[in-house]
């Protein structure tokens, strides 16, 4: 998950005046104290929004006790929020920034009290001021969005999630958490599928937290246990049978240069390098051949390093040179793998315990080129998960979109326009 960090904010005039309202909405919603902040929110001024209502980068294992005990005390909130008529949803059309008015806003401002985002000492009106930003930006960092504050079409879709669906989401996590509650190693790394993050864990604190891209809807990264074993430096890209047909065959079919291009070289069965232009690519003459990718970050689709976790589906973690993936929010966009943000400094973690492999060094031989793989010592748990939903133990209830469809509620929002097919095998 991003960063939640609210912008710096300005103190002007009027701030006895704010003071005056914070009491006196304590004390009932006094007519003044409403009138006060109706005046100010057309000011557009801007304020400190409350430490409470921050979403910090949190040190708590998605995958431990502490987490499992906060998401069954949201189960009883979320209970409570379903008891009370849930949330209403915000009337979605043009996008809701700061300065609009309207009465969409006064709507948005209602959700976002229910919800726990917006401190109900912010008010009612129809002006999308700087509390309402803050709050939308809580919101959206708390769903994995972006958190710009600007409500747009992604984020009326969640907010428009009822509250029903958000308590059966949490139901339904909650016992897949339960299944990784007991002891999953001093060093472990996690990735959380449904939110396209991987996190290092060490004595049951979180050490590093990683940015992914993972399995496309028709191309499902699985859930696994592994151990990380080996780091690939410089790695080839052999491509995976499964895409020859379904990406490489097409792709020369359209474009004859294409392999030549992507320096990718075709071998025989004899281990014979072969000329494409040889291949006949309008039958399936092609699927007899072997297909490798050059070395070189910029180019290989690997990267500069490959993390091999042995397991049955052949999949593995590594680098990627479409660093631009990690800015998305959605970054379902491999063929299974999982590609890993800031891959040097995960390295680094995982080779921390195997002698002469210092954060430099593994620097020095990424920028060489060199080929070169490296046992770890120790090997590490790898646990590849499906979690949509979880608490921690500060009381923010996370929630991803169930882009795979295994929360048995039908298509997230995010997975309706592509159906689910089997998840191709993918080998180096």
């Amino acid at each position: 998950m991003r960063d939640f960090q609210p912008s710096r904010v300005r103190r002007r005039a009027l701030v006895s005046a704010v003071a005056a309202f914070a009491l006196t909405a304590c004390a009932g919603w006094g007519a003044f104290a409403q009138q006060q902040f109706a005046d100010q929110a057309e000011w557009r001024q801007s304020y400190e929004a409350s430490d409470r209502l921050t979403v910090p980068r949190e040190s708590t294992p998605v995958l431990s006790q502490a987490t499992l005990a906060a998401t069954e005390a949201a189960i009883q909130q979320y209970q409570g929020i379903v008891e009370r008529g849930g949330w209403q949803p915000v009337p979605s059309g043009a996008e809701l920034k700061l300065g609009s008015k309207s009465k969409a806003v006064q709507a948005l401002r209602q959700r976002l009290v229910v919800s726990g985002d917006l401190d109900p000492v912010a008010g009612s009106g129809p002006v999308f001021d700087s509390f309402v930003v803050a709050a939308v930006k809580r919101f959206q960092a708390r769903h994995g969005i972006n958190p710009t504050g600007v409500v747009n079409d992604e984020t009326f879709t969640e907010l428009n999630v009822p509250a029903e669906a958000r308590l059966r989401q949490l139901q339904i996590n909650v016992v897949r958490l339960r299944a990784f509650s007991g002891d999953l190693g001093d060093r472990f790394v996690m990735v959380n599928i449904p939110a396209a993050a991987v996190e290092t864990v060490e004595n049951g604190v979180v050490y590093s937290h990683h940015v992914a891209g993972v399995g496309k809807i028709d191309r499902q990264s699985p859930i696994m246990q592994a151990k990380a074993v080996e780091i690939n430096f410089n790695p080839f890209w052999t491509v995976p049978a499964s895409l020859i047909k379904k990406d490489l065959i097409p792709k020369m079919q359209a474009d004859p240069n294409y392999l030549t291009e992507e320096k990718i070289r075709v071998f025989n069965k004899e281990g014979q390098e072969v000329s494409p232009s040889s291949i006949n690519w309008n039958s399936t003459e092609a699927t007899q051949f072997k297909y490798r990718q050059d070395t070189g970050a910029d180019l290989n689709s690997l990267g500069s390093v490959r993390i091999n976790i042995p397991n049955p589906y052949g999949v593995y973690m590594h680098d990627t040179p479409s660093k631009g993936i990690f800015g998305d929010d959605f970054r379902f966009v491999s063929s299974g793998c999982v590609r890993v943000q800031d891959v040097r400094d995960y390295v680094a973690w995982l080779l921390k315990d195997t002698p002469g492999w210092s954060r430099d060094q593994i620097d020095q031989v990424i920028d060489s080129g060199q080929r070169l793989d490296v046992k770890l010592v120790k090997p590490v748990n790898v646990y590849w998960v499906y979690i949509t939903a979880w608490a921690t133990p500060d009381g923010v209830v996370q929630f991803r979109p169930d882009v795979y469809q295994r929360d048995g509620q039908g298509p997230g929002p995010m997975a309706t326009a592509v159906p689910a097919e089997p998840m191709a095998t993918v080998q180096e």
